[in-house]
């Protein structure tokens, strides 16, 4: 459990202010600013670095001042949660292939958020994830400043959620513990077919738009303008990740001798 001081300097990460009330509107504001603060990338895959599902997590996103994806990043936010009293449940899930298909089991941790009777997803661990928290169980679209989400209920057990249309991931009802997806994690650190091995990548929504960094390709969308530069040397974007992530790297990261363009995992913006 996080302690008192580690939460402030969690909320302080972020920018969020500490809710007065445990209700959806708090979940709201904490999700959404998690959203904006916090990169989306997969660096350490790439260093090799052991991925942590545990309180780790928590300091290497506040007070190192870094990013991740689903495996450190939701599990991160739902310890905060847990700190901060919230009733809240971490699940796993299948991620969609582009092309067709689906991961197997445990390759995407997600949480579920009971307030006042309502059931939401938190998920700010997926490339494309909304910028607020999903209803669970809603009939209708949810419309957000990410697109428009849809959960579809595929039986008593898991629900498919959509992004304009296009199946993201299915979420399964029952409560796993971080330790579950150990085995995951050490496939997608080590293995060559590991989408999180093919592109080097580093993201974070805008409050209107989104930047991406792949290796030392560099592309910021603002509105309806898209601008993409190739940064010219290792101090441009070493440069890049501070000014749009505020990581202060030592050293460039570099992609794995596995990377393939081709490949491409689903970290895009649009």
């Amino acid at each position: 459990m996080l302690d008192k001081k580690t939460v402030s300097a969690y909320l302080d990460r972020i920018s969020a202010d500490r809710p007065k009330r445990l209700d959806a509107d708090a979940l709201r504001h904490l999700h959404e600013r998690h959203v904006l603060s916090v990169p989306f990338d997969n660096l350490d895959y790439h260093r090799g670095a052991d991925i942590q599902m545990d309180e780790r997590a928590v300091d290497k996103i506040v007070h190192q001042h870094r990013g991740g994806l689903c495996g450190e990043i939701n599990t991160a936010f739902y310890l905060l949660l847990k700190a901060m009293g919230f009733d809240v449940t971490l699940h796993q899930g299948r991620v969609h292939i582009p092309g067709g298909g689906t991961t197997a089991p445990y390759h995407h941790v997600v949480m579920t958020v009971a307030v006042d009777g309502t059931r939401w997803i938190a998920d700010i661990g997926f490339g494309k994830s909304s910028r607020r928290p999903l209803r669970l169980d809603c009939d209708g679209p949810q419309t957000d400043p990410h697109g428009e989400f849809t959960t579809r209920r595929l039986d008593r057990r898991s629900v498919e959620v959509l992004r304009n249309g296009t199946p993201q991931y299915i979420l399964y009802e029952e409560p796993v513990e971080p330790t579950e997806f150990d085995q995951t994690m050490w496939w997608y650190r080590t293995s060559p077919d590991s989408p999180f091995l093919q592109t080097l990548v580093c993201s974070l929504p805008l409050e209107n738009g989104w930047v991406i960094l792949r290796d030392d390709l560099l592309t910021v969308v603002s509105g309806d303008r898209k601008r993409t530069e190739r940064l010219a040397d290792d101090a441009a974007v070493l440069d890049a990740y501070e000014k749009w992530f505020g990581m202060r790297l030592e050293k460039r990261p570099v992609p794995t001798p596995y990377t393939n363009d081709s490949l491409r995992f689903s970290f895009d913006s649009n």
